[in-house]
């Protein structure tokens, strides 16, 4: 789908123009013919949460780099509007721009808590952790009014079915009387993403995502729940936001993070092109620097997808990033222990009309 670039991001929105997905037939671009008649970005763009009707909810992955083998997505799209979120390419297999419409157009999945249910009780199924929010926020802001991160939930706090939490909202607050009972047994545990410390660069960059300081008093929260919580500095951007690390791992030590956690920016497929856009319009004067540092940390190009290095990145700059991570994981007491759930408590309740099983 087509749409208008704009000198800049429309008010609350990442990106700053809606490029045509790559399976569509026709790529339209605007441009000015001299005689002013480019159109402007609207400055407004509303949100639109759109149901998808579903076969299945339970997504596999063999990804070698990746820490789960399975997970769930209630969402498509994210209103957070993180510029540099690697989930925008897949809005394109939907008939949409990985650009603002990855942000205002929002596939949702009522059916996902029903569907889950029956995924848990076929025969079959393997008891494994399940990650929530490994691809788009399942606390961004659509999440307050349908509930279904909170319905997916109860479906697994029934079954006893350990699941590990990916945010950057402190939405998942409004959970925490079924988060705290799951981690009392093991069942649960929650990484909050905090990339930034900095109010502003924040709000250019994760536009409709909870500041900063929500971030952390959501684990500090948390974590006086007896959840074990996690932080996630991720992305680390060179040259943007890389000088942060230390200063946000101590901050989100003091509220409770045992767990600690990196990825250097990746910008696959339309993500290169939007963040660029991106930084060349909020950030004219650091963007050469920034997007040759990244070139540098991955062998002179914007993205490599190597397996073996596409989260950390290679050379000099990348390496001194991952010693600085590890020096001050020691000096903030984190990763002392990994954090670990209980696949074993995991039961399919008897309903009823349910046949009793005989052992």
């Amino acid at each position: 789908m087509a749409g208008t670039a704009g000198p800049k991001s429309p008010r609350g929105r990442g990106a700053v123009s809606n490029p045509t997905g790559r399976f569509e037939r026709y790529f339209y671009e605007t441009f000015d013919d001299g005689w002013g008649t480019k159109d402007p970005s609207p400055r407004k763009i509303g949100t639109q949460v759109i149901p998808e009707r579903t076969k299945s909810i339970i997504a596999r992955n063999d990804s070698p780099d990746v820490p789960f083998d399975q997970s769930i997505n209630p969402f498509e799209g994210c209103e957070h509007g993180c510029i540099y979120c690697f989930a925008r390419p897949t809005h394109a297999y939907l008939g949409f721009s990985p650009g603002l419409d990855f942000e205002a157009r929002i596939i949702s999945k009522p059916e996902a808590p029903e569907l889950l249910r029956r995924e848990l009780a076929r025969p079959g199924y393997r008891c494994d952790v399940l990650a929530l929010g490994a691809n788009t926020d399942p606390y961004q802001p659509s999440e307050k009014r349908l509930e279904l991160t909170r319905s997916i939930l109860k479906v697994l706090e029934e079954h006893e079915h350990p699941v590990s939490i990916v945010t950057k909202s402190n939405l998942v607050l409004r959970d925490l009387d079924i988060l705290a009972p799951m981690a009392e047994k093991q069942l649960a545990h929650v990484l909050v993403s905090v990339t930034t410390l900095d109010r502003s660069l924040a709000r250019s960059m994760e536009p409709r995502a909870p500041t900063p300081e929500r971030r952390i008093q959501a684990l500090r929260s948390l974590h006086d729940a007896g959840v074990p919580v996690g932080i996630l500095a991720s992305p680390m951007i060179p040259g943007l936001n890389d000088s942060e690390l230390e200063a946000i791992l101590e901050a989100c030590s003091d509220a409770g993070a045992v767990y600690a956690g990196y990825i250097l920016i990746r910008l696959p497929l339309e993500v290169k092109d939007l963040f660029v856009e991106w930084i060349e319009t909020h950030y004219p004067t650091k963007a050469a620097r920034v997007l040759g540092l990244i070139k540098e940390t991955r062998e002179g190009k914007l993205y490599d997808s190597d397996f073996s290095a596409r989260m950390s990145g290679t050379g000099q700059y990348a390496e001194l990033l991952g010693k600085r991570f590890a020096i001050a994981c020691r000096r903030f007491d984190l990763n002392m222990n990994r954090l670990k759930l209980d696949t074993g408590r995991f039961r399919v309740p008897q309903r009823k009309g349910d046949q009793a099983k005989l052992f």
